[in-house]
């Protein structure tokens, strides 16, 4: 079987980001990748300004007990006259500082009475003023090609002026279930068969990492339905997952639909539990995941070894979120040949420290396990884990976002 950390790599490397660039305004920005390095265009702050309400002066004024007259009120927005030696000018935070001013007191540190000013505490050299440029200087590096906008990026771009970026062309993903005994939800069941649930569930997924699930179709156990849906797929997406039919049953039919199409197919045996069988095949510059027809080996799957395929594709700068190492709570020592990746709970300790509480059942058939989960804690392959041993915890906060 093959090694998880090379699986990981293998897909995550199998496709360049997508050569497709747009401009959008920054309502439509977060959630996008940023598709150039971008410097800024203006200081931040444009020019010298008050942190506070208070009083401009010049420090050599300042004298215990000495009362300043207020030469003028300037709000923010306003320009503000140069200051005149022996005066104090009223500030509001956000005001330009006056010519010749090298001081703010903020307001609680004075007494205003009959238009002059007691300043009650000594000031500091500088206090107070905002520098021009000390936020962003105009001509240095702003954001670099690669990052995924969100809000606090949206507003370092609106105070630079600009009302749209250019980003990559958002990533269109096609996904296909298979299985006779697979019925839409809503619809009519019989006995034998089992409601859809990883069309929903992936699609879902897809729109977690603001991707777009284009199309989403199911095909019956045919080698024919499962090559005319793969087509259909491949026509209008840019990346193509499928869903069960990749093991080695009777009428796992995948893998031969896509050779048909001409994909240069790869079939693994991932050294992972839940999660096994996995395919990988390019057709054209297109790669199409093949991922297990359990739905919680599906999910896994997506999140450990598909999500870093997507970032790259959507151009993103990292690829792999950060792992912390936490303890997990079992009662029995678990040992297993693959990789396990329990569905666990991080929660606090009752000395106040994280651990990571796995689920009752870890079947791979027990879809109630998933919205449980906050994450999955890699259990090494050969490797007897105690109670307490301290192990990889995957946040799925980040793996799916």
């Amino acid at each position: 079987m093959l090694d998880f950390d090379q699986a990981q790599t293998l897909l995550a490397n199998a496709a360049a980001p997508l050569a497709r660039r747009e401009h959008v305004g920054l309502d439509e920005a977060p959630g996008r990748v940023l598709a150039a390095d971008l410097d800024a265009t203006v200081d931040i702050p444009p020019a010298d300004n008050s942190a506070m309400d208070g009083y401009a002066l010049r420090l050599a004024d300042w004298q215990p007990g000495a009362r300043l007259p207020i030469q003028q009120r300037c709000y923010a927005g306003d320009t503000p006259e140069p200051l005149k030696p022996g005066h104090a000018i009223r500030l509001f935070t956000g005001s330009l500082i006056p010519a010749g001013a090298d001081v703010v007191v903020m307001q609680e540190d004075t007494h205003e009475a009959d238009d002059q000013v007691e300043i009650t505490r000594e000031p500091r050299p500088g206090q107070h003023i905002r520098q021009r440029g000390e936020d962003t200087l105009a001509g240095a590096p702003l954001l670099a090609a690669g990052t995924q906008l969100q809000a606090a990026h949206v507003a370092l771009l609106a105070s630079q002026g600009l009302a749209s970026v250019p980003v990559y062309g958002r990533l269109r993903v096609g996904i296909l279930t298979t299985g006779d005994e697979l019925v839409p939800p809503g619809g009519a069941r019989e006995t034998a068969q089992i409601y859809n649930s990883n069309g929903p569930m992936l699609a879902a997924l897809v729109r977690s990492m603001a991707a777009e699930p284009a199309k989403v179709l199911h095909a019956r156990d045919t080698e024919d339905d499962l090559r005319a849906a793969f087509q259909a797929l491949l026509a209008e997406c840019d990346l193509v997952l499928s869903v069960g039919g990749v093991s080695v049953g009777e009428r796992d039919l995948v893998k031969p639909a896509l050779a048909a199409l001409g994909g240069e197919l790869s079939l693994w045996k991932v050294r992972m539990k839940p999660g096994k069988p996995v395919a990988l095949a390019m057709i054209g510059d297109k790669p199409v995941v093949s991922l297990p027809g359990n739905p919680v080996s599906a999910y896994a799957v997506f999140a450990m070894l598909v999500s870093p395929l997507v970032r790259r594709m959507q151009g993103r700068e990292e690829l792999f979120p950060p792992v912390s190492r936490l303890p997990l709570r079992t009662e029995h020592p678990r040992q297993d040949s693959r990789e396990e990746f329990l569905r666990v709970q991080r929660r606090a300790a009752d000395d106040g420290n994280a651990e990571l509480v796995p689920y009752g059942h870890q079947g791979s058939g027990v879809i109630s396990s998933l919205p449980w989960s906050t994450g999955l804690a890699r259990l090494p392959a050969d490797v007897q884990v105690q109670d307490r041993d301290r192990v990889p915890y995957y946040d799925l906060r980040h793996w799916l976002a």
